[in-house]
């Protein structure tokens, strides 16, 4: 058998933006003797989950972890019921770590558990309640507000990133 012949240009995608400090970081410290397009190549590495879920305590707090096309990939910890309220223009996916989340929908409830995810298109009014404490990744775009169209005590204006 005969190898396959590879062409000479490959094509590689842009990796995702997972954390702007990094590559900050990483602009910082390029020597001026790399090529530009060296320089230019940002920082790619893993996020551990369960690392930066043990950075913080704060229920409804939403953490950025990741920046992928104009969305935000955020870890937030749930207990208890949160607000009635929907999203203008965003959709929200919620994705179960660790516990047992209930969606409640005016004319339904689902409920979610670990590996599993829902989506709320924007528009639907939802309520999500976790009766114990509940790991949650959520992927949204970066314009969403964690209270939507309610603003109050809850309401987290600027997002801390991990």
């Amino acid at each position: 058998m005969s190898t396959p012949t590879r062409s000479s240009t490959v094509t590689v995608a842009r990796p995702p933006r997972w954390d702007n400090r990094r590559r900050a970081e990483a602009a910082d410290n390029t020597s001026t003797e790399l090529e530009p397009e060296q320089a230019a190549t940002p920082v790619v590495d893993k996020v551990n989950l369960a690392e930066k879920l043990a950075l913080f305590s704060e229920h409804w707090s939403p953490r950025v972890v990741g920046d992928l096309n104009g969305q935000q990939v955020k870890l937030v910890k749930l207990q208890g019921p949160f607000i009635w309220h929907h999203h203008e223009s965003e959709d929200e996916l919620f994705l179960v770590l660790q516990g047992h989340l209930r969606m409640e929908f005016r004319e339904r409830t689902v409920d979610v558990k670990p590996g599993e995810f829902i989506i709320v298109p924007h528009g639907v009014e939802h309520r999500p309640v976790a009766e114990e404490e509940v790991h949650v990744l959520l992927f949204e775009p970066a314009s969403t507000l964690n209270t939507g169209n309610v603003r109050g005590e809850r309401t987290v204006e600027q997002l801390q990133r991990l």
